[in-house]
């Protein structure tokens, strides 16, 4: 067997395992329930929220607020965004 056939297996069989790897991961993200992956949310927003806040400081020296907006009023904001900017592709 010539050298770059052996190259060229050990490449495909790279490649494979590769296509292995990322479906055994994405196997693994998906086996979540969306009841789990909410829980998992909720829990590390708690964890964020208590803990001080920390803000870079600006060039004067003073730090900016936190400001914590609910997820919902977030969603809400980008379904009207989403909503005006399809009235002004029909347009």
């Amino acid at each position: 067997m010539r050298w770059w056939k052996v190259l060229g297996l050990a490449g495909a069989a790279g490649v494979a395992a590769t296509g292995v790897v990322i479906v055994q991961a994405e196997r693994k993200r998906r086996a979540y329930t969306p009841e789990q992956v909410r829980e998992q949310l909720h829990a590390r927003l708690a964890e964020r929220a208590d803990q001080p806040p920390s803000a870079p400081a600006l060039g004067n020296g003073a730090a900016t607020p936190r400001i914590s907006v609910p997820l919902l009023a977030i969603r809400e904001q980008v379904g009207r965004v989403r909503r005006l900017l399809a009235g002004r592709r029909k347009q």
